[in-house]
């Protein structure tokens, strides 16, 4: 029922360090779970057998799979700031209020790098501050970690949210997934893991995990567990591994410079710097729900209503003629 005990192993190492005392100290319960999305849930469900009268804050935007996922597990939810739509950035002082002002003891969901659909990501030095608050209103933090490599280059780095949280003496919960940075997103190979207050509660926690997961999918697949663990069980296998999740980020981080020069040199009157300054495989574009139309229905150019582009999309070869049509569709906004 938790699948395959070396894949866990070697996905906790990424999350929690590769030396980590937690890890050593067996304080960690964890479980291979159905990719991302499968870990989110089983943790909501989790959430709401154990805290039943518990709800859970989302940022505003979310991946919208979020609110489905609690929704169907019955957690009440509530939502936080996050985004900044003047600035396109981060809205640091409304999310700062939201935690505070949140009953105490609540579940905050948070990206723990390269947050979908904004790509915009606290600094390290907000991170501190938002896990001071979080600390103390004894909020539970779970982190999403759908794409650990995919924001900088560097699944270490891209985990520095989470260790900052760890260093502060949280107990946390951490959903992770393959789908992205190994490209196993039709395998559904992830983990879920709950950081407890010792091995005997770690122990207790695992079994219930598994009892959860026992009725609702049995077991999880083999297949993509065991290409995970050979590939980070080896070291020259893991160092290739790495060195390809830093030439996918920094082709993504490549194409979003092109694509913010290409815009300033058609003479675009709006400014453009969030391409450059957002992080990960999304660019929140700041176009609307009419210019996405536009976008569609004269160019071909297909994207969510929101203006989130998929950055992974954008090549050396189309660039030119995305940038074309943007500025076609933002010129006289």
């Amino acid at each position: 029922m938790g699948g395959s005990v070396n894949m866990v192993e070697e996905t906790l190492k990424l999350a929690y360090g590769e030396n980590s005392e937690l890890i050593k100290d067996k304080r960690i319960a964890a479980v291979q779970a159905l990719s991302g999305t499968g870990a989110c849930r089983l943790f909501a469900d989790f959430q709401k057998r154990f805290c039943p009268d518990s709800q859970i804050y989302i940022p505003v935007p979310t991946w919208a799979n979020h609110h489905n996922i609690w929704r169907d597990a019955h957690v009440p939810q509530k939502t936080f700031h996050y985004y900044h739509p003047q600035s396109k950035g981060l809205d640091f002082a409304g999310l700062v209020d939201d935690i505070k002002n949140a009953p105490n003891g609540s579940f905050f969901l948070l990206h723990a790098c390269a947050h979908n659909p904004t790509g915009v990501d606290p600094s390290e030095e907000q991170w501190k501050e938002i896990s001071k608050k979080i600390k103390e209103k004894g909020h539970f933090p779970f982190f999403d970690m759908a794409y650990q490599g995919f924001a900088s280059g560097d699944p270490e780095r891209d985990a520095k949210a989470i260790r900052i949280f760890l260093e502060d003496g949280h107990l946390l919960g951490i959903a992770q997934s393959y789908a992205k940075n190994m490209g196993l997103y039709g395998q559904r190979v992830g983990c879920l893991s709950v950081l407890c207050e010792d091995e005997k509660q770690a122990v207790a926690v695992k079994s219930q995990l598994q009892m959860l997961a026992r009725p609702m999918y049995s077991n999880p697949p083999v297949h993509g567990a065991l290409i995970v663990s050979t590939i980070l069980g080896d070291p020259g296998l893991k160092k290739l591994w790495l060195k390809e999740v830093k030439g996918m980020a920094d082709r993504i981080i490549g194409m979003r410079t092109a694509l913010r020069e290409n815009l300033e040199k058609l003479g675009s009157p709006l400014s453009w710097e969030h391409i450059t300054n957002q992080i990960g495989m999304f660019c929140y574009s700041g176009m609307t729900p009419e210019q996405v139309d536009r976008l569609t229905n004269e160019f071909h150019i297909y994207m969510t209503r929101n203006g989130r582009i998929s950055m992974a999309g954008v090549t050396t070869g189309n660039v030119g003629y995305l940038a074309n049509a943007i500025h076609e569709v933002t010129k006289s906004a």
